[in-house]
């Protein structure tokens, strides 16, 4: 098995004396403290996607540059889901260009139907049946998206806004960056044809998170303000999908302002959007952002890790235990975030549990997670005998630790 070579901090070093930086001037330019930038460096405190993005920009680089992305592929389901993403690319770079003339196309509620099952696929993260089944679905709506007129136009297009915004999560889950956001542009040029203000909204909750892996959570921030503006006056009257759409910007300004260290400000959106999910009262499933309780609870402990307070991280876990009913991609985006949280809390037995438990949830978003990989970097070189268990799980990522 070829293992992936050293990771994010191994990358950042590289780079910067290609570039002739000392370590005090990358530091400068990436706004991180020097102590932060040598540790990583060191592989001894694992990269976090602010540091991340904040050196990528400091060098001129793309994330996927400093995380290795997409990484070695290992396994015979590593090449089958890899294997879509041709097709994929080819669809997106169409998306406006009328199809072939022969190009069949099902009635508009049976690809509403076809559309709801790529989603849930996506929400399983099961990658290897969510990326065959987008291509194709894709050209059809693209076909349907010229043979249909007025509202059921309209309908088409919403309906292809949602399945880009699939093709967007396997493209980001697979560590292709550039895929990712042209889905995000094909999402929003989609989601303008559909009629539909909330999921033009959505669609800045999508741009906003380009901004922000980018380091620029200050243009994010204000996107978000504006999103949320347009929709405030009806908050008295709103139904569960304006606020979902209300809450979910919300929290997306809470990731912003971590990203920027403003602690307050995260809070602060965190605690508007729980107002907002105690409001609704439910888990629901609008827009497929999968608003309420359960994942207000979810981003409230990713983003005491972004903060980078593991301890509060854990503390906002306590006893909190997600329901079956919850997308299995929140689920292990949740034992991530918390293994991630046990390691800054300096509790690597509970690290590498929760690691497991992210494996048996979502095995091929932990396998494929750069956060994943800089998680298990830094506990085994802080481990002085690795286990086997340790030793097992790092085989399974396919990395040099």
């Amino acid at each position: 098995m070829t293992k992936e070579p050293a990771g994010i901090g191994g990358r950042v070093a590289e780079e910067r004396k290609l570039r002739g930086l000392t370590q005090a001037q990358l530091a400068a330019r990436a706004h991180v403290s020097l102590s932060l930038l040598r540790k990583v460096e060191q592989g001894s405190v694992p990269a976090s996607p602010a540091f991340t993005s904040a050196a990528a920009r400091a060098l001129g680089l793309g994330n996927a540059e400093l995380l290795g992305q997409p990484y070695p592929r290992e396994t015979p389901t590593d090449h089958r889901v890899f294997a879509t993403v041709p097709a994929l690319r080819r669809e997106l770079a169409a998306y406006s260009l009328p199809p072939e003339q022969d190009v069949p196309i099902r009635p508009v509620g049976h690809l509403a139907e076809a559309v709801a099952t790529a989603s849930q696929l996506r929400h399983a993260v099961d990658l290897g049946n969510l990326g065959p089944e987008l291509p194709g679905l894709l050209a059809e709506l693209r076909a349907a998206s010229y043979r249909t007129t007025d509202s059921e136009q309209e309908r088409v297009f919403g309906l292809l806004a949602e399945a880009y915004y699939a093709a967007g999560q396997l493209a980001s889950k697979l560590g292709y960056t550039d895929l990712a956001s042209m889905s995000v542009d094909r999402y929003e040029w989609a989601a303008a044809r559909s009629g539909d203000e909330l999921a033009m909204l959505v669609g800045d909750y999508r741009r906003a998170g380009e901004l922000i892996c980018i380091a620029d959570c200050a243009t994010a921030r204000r996107l978000l303000d504006e999103s949320r503006s347009r929709i405030e006056d009806r908050l008295a009257h709103a139904d569960a999908p304006t606020l979902s759409t209300w809450g979910n910007l919300h929290l997306k300004s809470g990731l912003a302002a971590a990203r920027a260290g403003d602690r307050a400000g995260a809070d602060a959106h965190l605690a508007e959007a729980k107002e907002t999910a105690d409001r609704i009262g439910a888990d629901r499933d609008d827009y497929r952002l999968c608003f309420g309780p359960t994942n207000v609870k979810i981003w409230s402990v990713g983003l005491a890790v972004e903060m980078l307070d593991g301890t509060e991280a854990i503390k906002r876990a306590n006893s909190f235990t997600p329901p079956p009913s919850a997308p299995r991609e929140r689920v292990g985006h949740h034992w991530i975030d918390l293994a991630r949280g046990y390691l800054l809390h300096g509790d690597h037995q509970r690290t590498l549990v929760t690691l497991h438990q992210a494996r048996r949830t979502a095995p091929q978003q932990t396998r494929y997670h750069p956060q994943v990989h800089e998680t298990v970097r830094a506990l085994a070189r802080a481990e002085k005998r690795r286990t086997d268990t340790l030793a097992n799980f790092v085989g399974w990522l396919g990395i040099s630790a």
